[in-house]
């Protein structure tokens, strides 16, 4: 490690915004100190974004300096407004701003946080012009934030360091916002030029890398390196509760979304609400985090089955709740790019050691899931699978007094997946691209 080492971390997400992906960096950032690295941020000033968690916040190490550069993009409020004009009945004002809205689509490229490109651009020179850092470290999404590379590289000995939390070829495709053919053609001609100019990248998934290295040839195979998410064991408390005793919890926390879609889960509970109606009254399934648009159809009818939609939660809050169920629940629904893909939240699952129930399709995360014994594994719309599992669970239950009910798993070989841990493995790829770059 380079001697007293200066990073600079941009991020658009970063607390007090919440939701996925913050944590990433906002970890880093808390234990990088204890690896010799000094951190600083970049980030966005007036987030346009659907959560906000001043929870969050408490992970910035004291006197952290967090630069706070402007954005251009409207109030988060503006962007709902415009998807709800659009599946409202038609009006001249809706028809005029949906229009605006597909116009705005087609120009921002490749997305629409570009519009912090400017306030980004005008800090990170300034503190190029002082020769603040050492080192540059850009995590996306959003991927317009990469677009900083080529700024970060006119200082001669200054390291690039591309994080890629997600893969910008899933996010073209496959998210919930789909990218107009214009950004996803900018994103194909953008990504490989871009990436030239990084002196390491770094991956969340060792599938996310090898999918990388197969697109770009270019890439040397030393200077991709997997650094997955993990936990924190500083976030859980000391005395966590146990479930209710009348009747079974099982929860979900994050975003549901369309990579996230509860589908399955939902038919699977209303085939047993159907097949066993007085087993299935002892069930009681909590979301919590925001359930989008898009995926609130499959919730219709499902609150007088025992589901509760809960909105948000804090993230101090999260962990109590998720401790106070006896099945927790990690969700990937069967969509192209999800067999590359694990949720930040399944490492949260994995320290906690409740039982986990996985609905996913073959891929990362059910290897992720097997290799450390984290709980069952049943393809995501596999109704009948899903039912015959939760019934299983709700028959143990029912038949076990509460003194005698298995509450805990058997994690295995979970250790590597301490944030501290990763944080020293990040340090080691800065040191690594600074001496590259030197």
């Amino acid at each position: 490690m380079p001697a007293g080492l200066r990073a600079l971390v941009v991020s658009y997400n970063f607390p007090p915004v919440g939701g996925a992906g913050v944590q990433r960096m906002s970890k880093l950032v808390r234990y990088l100190p204890s690896h010799g690295v000094s951190p600083s941020v970049l980030t966005v000033a007036n987030p346009s974004v659907p959560l906000r968690d001043a929870s969050l916040e408490g992970d910035l190490p004291p006197g952290v300096e967090v630069v706070r550069a402007r954005t251009f993009e409207p109030d988060y409020r503006v962007k709902q407004a415009a998807v709800s004009a659009s599946a409202a009945p038609p009006t001249p004002m809706r028809r005029a701003i949906s229009a605006l809205s597909s116009t705005a689509k087609a120009v921002l490229v490749p997305d629409p946080q570009v519009l912090w490109l400017p306030g980004a651009e005008l800090a990170l020179l300034r503190r190029l012009a002082r020769g603040n850092d050492d080192a540059i470290l850009i995590s996306g999404p959003p991927f317009s934030q990469f677009l900083l590379a080529p700024l970060a590289r006119l200082r001669p000995g200054v390291a690039v360091v591309l994080d890629y939390r997600d893969e910008w070829s899933t996010y073209r495709t496959s998210y919930e916002n789909t990218a107009s053919p214009m950004a996803r053609i900018a994103g194909d001609l953008l990504e490989p030029a871009i990436l030239r100019l990084a002196h390491r990248v770094t991956t969340a998934t060792e599938e996310f890398r090898e999918e990388l290295l197969r697109r770009h040839r270019f890439l040397s195979q030393e200077n991709v390196i997997t650094i997955p998410n993990g936990f924190d064991p500083a976030d859980f408390p000391a005395d966590l509760p146990d479930p209710p005793t009348d009747r079974f919890v099982l929860t979900y926390a994050g975003t549901v979304f369309r990579l996230t879609g509860a589908r399955g889960l939902l038919g699977a509970i209303r085939r047993l609400h159907a097949e066993s109606p007085e087993l299935a009254k002892l069930l009681e399934v909590r979301f919590l985090g925001r359930v989008v648009d898009t995926e609130r159809a499959y919730f219709e009818g499902s609150e007088a089955l025992g589901v509760r939609m809960l909105g948000y939660v804090p993230h101090d809050e999260v962990l109590t709740s998720l401790s106070a169920s006896h099945l927790t629940l990690c969700l990937l629904d069967d969509v192209p790019g999800v067999e590359r893909i694990y949720p930040a939240k399944i490492f949260e699952l994995m320290h906690l050691g409740r039982r986990t129930l996985t609905l996913a399709p073959e891929g990362a995360l059910t290897r992720l899931v097997r290799r450390h014994e984290l709980g069952e594994v049943v393809a995501p719309r596999d109704e009948a699978a899903i039912a015959e599992i939760l019934a299983r669970h709700l028959r143990e239950f029912r038949d076990t007094p509460p003194a005698q009910r298995n509450l805990r798993s058997s994690p295995k070989d979970i250790a590597q997946f301490d944030r501290r841990a990763l944080a020293g493995r990040f340090a080691a790829v800065l040191g690594d691209a600074v001496r590259a770059a030197r």
